[in-house]
């Protein structure tokens, strides 16, 4: 079958396909289209690069899977996915939004309509752009932290649309600052009958997916505007590591008393949760608050990668 003529990423998703799915080789491709085997081999590179065509790893590694299982059995977790790592240290978020959609897919497959709680940052984001499109219009998505910075813009790590649009299903945003200038405010905020709502629907949300942003120089808060250098200053002064939703805590998972936590607008961290929530955090600068969050029980599922797992089993 000679193709002389087509859109050349039409012809890359083919090849995609022909390779990752129907388990082609190169040659073969190459034998289907009527190009060289060379074609075929930069057909097939394309369809990666240009995301035509998304690669997951089902195959369950025996390192990763004997580290999942010692983070299990030593955090008490009731879910567990370690990936593997592509270099030596922990530097890398790479893999992170591939293993974390497909954890979100199996729970968005789930014919028991589901509310599914969702956090925001960059690995967030990694999974609402990883997600395949499925249908789950029977379950609801709620925010579980405000997308606001003090500016009024909108954060651009928000994912509860995003996942909605490739889902269906009904989602509830938090339209509100992330932190505001007083606790009076932040309670105003609370007792408006929208926030009420979503309050309300947030203590029957059967699993969460969170970020781990740790609190230091280059905290996302900080980069990303959410709080200023001094608030920042007052966070490191409390001795606070890292926070997940805002939620601020410090080395052994106690939630900071003060400081920004008192004007969050963001749904209630506490420790030793009933649901599942799982924290999604890999790199280097984030370990301490990893471990942090694990010892406090803030969170009792986790996904992440080998080298970050043998840190926090050693």
């Amino acid at each position: 079958m000679v193709h002389k003529k087509g859109d050349k990423y039409d012809l890359a998703a083919r090849a995609g396909w022909l390779y990752y799915v129907a388990g082609y080789n190169q040659e073969e491709i190459a034998n289907e289209f009527g190009i060289s085997r060379q074609s075929a081999q930069r057909m097939v590179s394309l369809s990666v690069s240009e995301k035509l065509i998304k690669v997951r790893l089902d195959h369950p590694i025996a390192s990763c899977m004997k580290l999942a299982s010692e983070l299990k059995k030593k955090y008490s977790l009731k879910e567990c996915e370690v990936i593997p790592s592509v270099t030596q240290d922990i530097s890398t978020n790479i893999g992170l939004g591939q293993a974390g959609a497909q954890i979100l897919e199996k729970y968005i497959e789930s014919k028991d309509p589901l509310i599914i709680g969702l956090g925001t940052g960059k690995v967030l984001n990694m999974i609402a752009n990883e997600l395949s499109p499925i249908n789950g219009s029977h379950h609801k998505l709620l925010s579980l932290v405000g997308n606001m910075a003090n500016d009024g813009s909108a954060s651009s790590h928000e994912v509860v649309s995003k996942i909605a649009d490739k889902t269906n299903a009904t989602y509830y945003p938090m339209p509100l600052p992330l932190i505001v200038k007083t606790q009076e405010e932040r309670d105003l905020l609370h007792n408006q009958q929208s926030t009420k709502n979503i309050l309300a629907l947030a203590k029957k949300v059967d699993i969460s997916f969170v970020g781990i942003g740790q609190i230091d120089a280059n905290a996302p808060m900080y980069k990303d505007n959410f709080i200023n250098k001094e608030e920042l200053d007052a966070l490191l002064e409390a001795k606070a590591v890292g926070e997940i939703i805002g939620w601020a805590f410090d080395i052994k998972g106690n939630i900071i008393d003060g400081c920004t936590n008192k004007r969050l607008t963001s749904i209630p961290l506490t420790k030793n949760p009933e649901k599942l929530i799982i924290g999604i955090a890999a790199i280097q600068a984030k370990l301490i608050a990893i471990k942090a969050a694990l010892e406090g029980k803030l969170i009792n599922g986790l996904v992440t990668n080998e080298m970050c797992a043998k840190s926090l089993l050693a």
